[in-house]
């Protein structure tokens, strides 16, 4: 079409105007009210403060205004308040649910040898149990300790008093324990590296409530997805590293040997002294069971994670026994022989029960499993509520100066040439504010909001997200300091391989702009999820869920199965990613019938048919099954305003003026509008 001649009067035209133009003056062409270019979607939103100004306030303006900030503060404060409590109990929701199978999940020693399966397992289980600090403490008492063998006999042993001597007859299970290495601190590395990606579901299961606004949700899914890309591409260069050559266990190995580390004190509790009074009035859990199940005890398959007594008291005694012969006395007790029965002493630990725990479930008589499901449904009702209104308050608050203020602060760089060292601080920050939280989930979802209503920037963002790796790294080595002796260094090897997996990663994919990777590709998936937001589910499906059981299945059947069907698939995806690439930047070099994929399915190179499948369904589910598919509603309602909107401006159409070589549409609404 020809270029558009500039247009002084914007108002729209009337018919009226029509008949009484002059003769020579030109008719102009119609175009649409919507804007041609857009804004790009990745900018910062500007928060305007369309109220009265400060100076322009009087004596009772200025008091309500500072009142109705204090009271918009306080609420938010009591919903990040409830929002962090909530993570707290949707953990403890999938403990119950999936605990036990966790615990079973790590007892399998042969299959923890294969990182691949170890990586997949460490995955799973943290998305069972929804806290990377709890699967990293389950491996390292699997590290640490477990029991050899256990012998059932019948003993008797004497109480004397003052005055009487009983005696007692008890059939008795004896477990002598030994501190043997159930895993070993090679074949934990690769689960503590799973645990590490399993952790960041949480914020990107949070990044979903977002996704009312179309924008909003892009930037929130991408600030959340930036953390899962980092740890999957951490994983895929360091994995196989260690695996063939063993450098993070040979570097914490070095470390460990060359200092003489003592026990110390436990990781301090800073945000657990508050959230702990509310947390443990809903549910306490003995998370013991858990360990004991993975180091093999028998016993802790029956018990339940519901803890019931919050305080006992342990008393051991030392009593007589009779056993079969020599061969089972304990080692290094007394044993002789009296008559036709052989005699020992053993320690008998009885455990009284003192006070019961104060919350809700400690009287109700359920499984873990309906108590897990109702705290789960209870949780994520609460997190998504507080969510909506944390949004809503940070929205309302953050307009004018004080919008500038906070943006300039956390998106500036420092001036030319220490703008590099901005991230670092970042890095820094993150750190420090996981460390005094205690959860990098907890962290990483309280930002992810901001970053989704644009006060946080992606390129932000990222640098917060891995001193959040770094700084639950660091709480985990603070707890195995405080390991017993004997089970010290082993504790302290499996975190400090965490950490340096974590520093490792960011000296991969952070200190050169150009390798900073996972932005781009968050960015990337932010704008798919924003297109077709079903996407976002899919996505946490496959990468949370289908692949890592495929992965382990595979592992399960072995190496050469797993070789097999694994590598076609991978230079298969380096070949469409190549491809990709080429397309993009040099077409030219590619051989005609790959320039575009226009030569397959359209279902294979678009989801534009998946997308017509999914919405007919959601359709389809608002129609005839139940009416709480009020997206798919609100979501037709938009298309039928745009194809109102686009019928309205379809009246200024004149084809007299388009060029003959411009198709023209030749729909009846068309036709209609041209003839009136």
């Amino acid at each position: 079409m020809a270029p558009r001649p500039e247009v002084r009067d914007t108002s729209s035209p009337t018919l009226d105007d029509a008949h009484t133009a002059p003769k020579d003056s030109v008719i102009l062409p119609a175009y649409s009210t919507e804007d041609k270019y857009e804004d790009d979607p990745w900018n910062l939103p500007e928060l305007q403060d369309n109220g009265l100004k400060w100076s322009e306030l009087d004596t009772k303006g200025k008091v309500l205004r500072v009142l109705t900030a204090s009271v918009k503060f306080i609420l938010l404060v009591g919903f990040l308040y409830m929002f962090v409590c909530s993570l707290d109990v949707l953990s403890s929701a999938f403990q119950l649910v999936g605990g036990k199978a966790a615990g079973d999940i790590f007892q399998d020693n042969a299959v923890l040898s294969n990182p691949v399966a170890g990586l997949v397992i460490g995955v799973l289980v943290t998305l069972l149990v929804q806290s990377s600090s709890t699967s990293s403490s389950i491996v390292v008492s699997m590290v640490s300790s477990g029991c050899e063998y256990t012998h059932t006999y019948k003993y008797t042993w004497d109480t004397h008093t003052h005055t009487h001597t009983h005696k007692h007859t008890h059939t008795h299970t004896h477990t002598l324990c030994i501190f043997i290495i159930v895993l070993e601190v090679q074949s934990a590395v690769p689960v503590i590296m799973g645990a590490n990606i399993g952790t960041s579901v949480t914020n990107t299961i949070v990044a979903m409530m977002q996704a009312g606004d179309r924008n909003e949700f892009r930037r929130a899914f991408a600030g959340a997805t930036v953390h899962d890309f980092f740890n999957w591409l951490s994983v895929l260069i360091l994995l196989p590293l260690e695996a063939a050559t063993g450098v993070l266990y040979k570097l914490t190995k070095i470390i460990i040997d060359s200092f003489n580390i003592q026990g110390g004190n436990n990781a301090p509790d800073l945000l657990n002294v508050i959230t702990d009074p509310l947390t443990d009035a809903i549910i306490e859990l003995d998370k013991n069971v858990i360990s004991d199940i993975a180091t093999g005890d028998p016993a802790a398959r029956n018990k339940s994670l519901i803890k019931i007594w919050c305080k006992t008291e342990k008393i051991t005694t030392l009593v007589n026994i009779t056993v079969p012969s020599d061969a089972n006395c304990t080692t290094g007790a007394l044993c002789w022989v009296e008559g036709n029965k052989t005699l020992t002493q053993i320690n008998v630990t009885e455990t009284i029960n003192l006070e019961r725990c104060n919350h809700i479930f400690v009287f109700a008589n359920l499984p873990d499993l309906a108590v897990g499901l109702i705290l789960l449904a209870l949780s994520l009702l609460i997190l998504c509520t507080c969510l909506i209104l944390i949004v809503k308050l940070l929205n309302s608050m953050l307009k004018g100066q004080v919008a500038v203020v906070i943006k300039k602060v956390l998106n500036t760089d420092f001036p030319f040439p220490f703008g590099w060292v901005t991230g670092y601080i970042a890095i820094m920050v993150g750190a420090g504010m996981t460390f005094i939280v205690q959860s990098s989930s907890v962290f990483t979802s309280a930002i992810t909001p901001l970053v989704g209503i644009g006060v946080i920037s992606l390129e932000r963002a990222y640098p917060l997200t891995l001193g959040s790796n770094i700084g639950t790294t660091t709480t985990a080595i603070l707890a195995a300091m405080a390991a017993p002796g004997e089970t010290l260094a082993n504790s302290l090897q499996v975190a400090l391989c965490h950490f340096f997996f974590n520093i490792a990663g960011i000296l991969l994919w952070y200190p050169i702009p150009f390798t900073r990777i996972p932005i781009r590709l968050a960015r990337a998936l932010g704008n798919r999820t924003a297109k077709y937001r079903w996407f976002a589910a899919l996505y946490l499906l496959l990468c949370f869920l289908l692949m890592p059981l495929t992965i382990l299945g595979l592992s399960l059947a072995g190496w050469q199965v797993l070789v097999g069907v694994a590598v076609p698939i991978v230079v298969l995806a380096i070949f469409i990613i190549v491809v990709n690439l080429m397309q993009a930047r040099c077409p030219q070099y590619l051989p005609s019938g790959l320039r575009d994929w226009d030569f397959l399915p359209r279902p294979l190179h678009s989801m534009a048919p998946w997308d017509r499948v999914v919405t007919s369904g959601m359709a389809f589910c608002g129609a005839r099954c139940c009416c709480c598919c009020k997206c798919c509603q609100s979501t037709d309602d938009e298309e039928k305003g745009l194809q109102e909107r686009k019928k309205s401006l379809e009246i200024y159409d004149n084809p007299v003026l388009t060029r003959d070589d411009e198709p023209q549409e030749t729909s009846k609404e068309t036709m209609k509008a041209t003839q009136l």
